[in-house]
């Protein structure tokens, strides 16, 4: 089966000879998507799809509440899963393509590859990751949402009576949670590669990083000259690793430099983090109320949360939910917590770094003037890398010279140039003030504690004296 792939008006089009696909598109659904095109969903997919757990994924916004900046950042995890789910049918039809007799390929594998790229975020919380890395440890519970989805698709499979060999459900749910510890070994033993393609634990290159890069650059308005369909074309299996031509380093080191741009301009910035810090300390506060954390375990209970939480809230006359009604209705009329200052910590210092708290800040404020109390403040802590911490993660890629060849080998990056990044890491801390007449008192304070940690003030700049005069 011959694969190829083009941009066509901004999509991405596939081509698979006909033969190969006729039988899928006369039992398959069409779905038009604004980034891959036209996406077929076979008959086992849209049994899954067809359910309200799986619809459920329409009201969760992909970027959480990233659309309070970039209003057009308004797209769902739903169509994200329905592009993984192309993806990963593509880079599997492609290694089949190739390497299907030498590696065994076979319809298990493929449907398997298919259904964890659909499902993978079907256990996703509100509000992009936010729920589960803000809220939920701020009322001391651990959860995962590849645990949880691990746990919805049995529970979509026994509710809805879906017909699936209990083999395929097992490989799938491995393929999802997979960073590969939490694979069995067997599993792992055997066609490895396999893991590689969704939730890759081994180097962090995976379809559903190329999907997420794309469609979000492109809903908030940003280019993107990350080729993700080079890659896709002519990844190879060498020892159960998929493994990219040399010649395409620079592709796959785009990919993680992108991810990094957009965390730094649009998931980590600083207003859409004001906003966060609201929401969070609004679902804390209503979280005794709604039973918010109580519901996370049970999947019956659990799909029925979704991003209308904040409605809930907004529009409940209960008094029980005053306090976190008053913090949705001031995000509502932008009154949001002021941003006083943020600083970079110094590389020498990232890898003993503790995250700052409000009560250290307090803890540093000038003698006289407003008293501040922790409450007062809420500080983010920000970290942006190329998703191997302080490492970098095309250390752990391996390349190939050409198709003639069946060595893999790894590239240090000052073999193909000098001007890629030698750190790989930033650790940036954000301080706001609750309230506007808060300002001054709160930026003097932070510019104390940074005096007191690193000896001088590490911030770029002052906080604007318009700002801190506002009220």
């Amino acid at each position: 089966m011959e694969a190829s792939c083009r941009w066509n008006d901004g999509i991405v089009t596939s081509y698979y000879s006909a033969s190969s696909l006729a039988l899928d598109r006369r039992f398959s659904k069409c779905v038009r998507d604004n980034v891959h095109g036209n996406i077929y969903l076979d008959p086992l997919a849209l049994k899954f799809v067809d359910t309200e757990q799986f619809q459920r994924l329409r009201d969760l916004k992909q970027l959480g509440l990233t659309h309070y900046v970039y209003p057009g950042a308004v797209h769902s995890r739903f169509e994200h899963s329905l592009g993984v789910y192309w993806l990963a049918g593509q880079a599997i039809h492609t290694i089949n393509a190739h390497q299907g007799s030498e590696l065994g390929i076979d319809r298990f594998d493929i449907q398997t590859v298919k259904l964890a790229g659909l499902l993978h975020d079907v256990g996703h919380g509100p509000f992009s990751h936010l729920f589960e890395h803000a809220f939920l440890p701020r009322v001391n519970v651990k959860w995962s949402h590849e645990d949880m989805s691990a746990k919805m698709i049995d529970y979509i499979v026994d509710v809805h009576h879906i017909d699936i060999d209990a083999e395929v459900l097992k490989k799938v749910k491995e393929l999802i949670v997979s960073s590969l510890e939490h694979a069995s070994q067997k599993s792992v033993n055997e066609k490895r590669f396999l893991y590689d393609i969704v939730a890759n634990g081994r180097n962090g290159i995976d379809v559903d990083k190329f999907d997420y890069i794309v469609r979000d650059s492109r809903a908030c308005g940003l280019g993107c000259n990350f080729e993700f369909q080079r890659l896709m074309e002519t990844m190879r299996v060498i020892d159960d690793e998929i493994c990219y031509r040399a010649k395409d380093y620079l592709t796959a080191q785009k990919c993680f430099s992108t991810r990094a741009d957009l965390h730094r301009t649009v998931y980590m910035h600083a207003k859409v983090k004001a906003i966060e810090l609201m929401v969070v300390d609004a679902l804390t506060k209503a979280n005794d109320y709604l039973g918010l954390a109580s519901s996370i375990q049970e999947p019956e209970k659990y799909w029925k949360l979704d991003d209308s939480i904040l409605k809930q809230i907004e529009t409940s006359d209960k008094q029980e939910l005053k306090e976190a009604r008053d913090l949705v209705l001031r995000i509502r009329r932008r009154d949001l917590y002021q941003f006083c200052n943020e600083f970079s910590v110094p590389k020498d210092k990232l890898e003993h770094f503790k995250n700052i708290t409000p009560q250290d800040i307090v803890c540093s404020q000038v003698n006289g003037g407003v008293i501040l109390e922790k409450e007062d403040v809420a500080v983010s802590n920000v970290k942006i890398d190329l998703t191997r911490g302080r490492n970098d993660p095309l250390e752990s890629i391996h390349f190939f010279k050409d198709y003639e060849s069946n060595d893999k080998f790894l590239i240090e990056n000052d073999r193909v140039s000098h001007l890629l990044p030698g750190f790989y890491q930033d650790m940036i801390v954000r301080v706001y003030a609750k309230k506007p007449e808060l300002v001054d008192a709160v930026s003097k304070a932070f510019e104390n504690f940074q005096v007191k940690m690193y000896g001088r003030k590490a911030q770029v700049h002052e906080t604007p004296e318009k700002k801190k005069h506002r009220r």
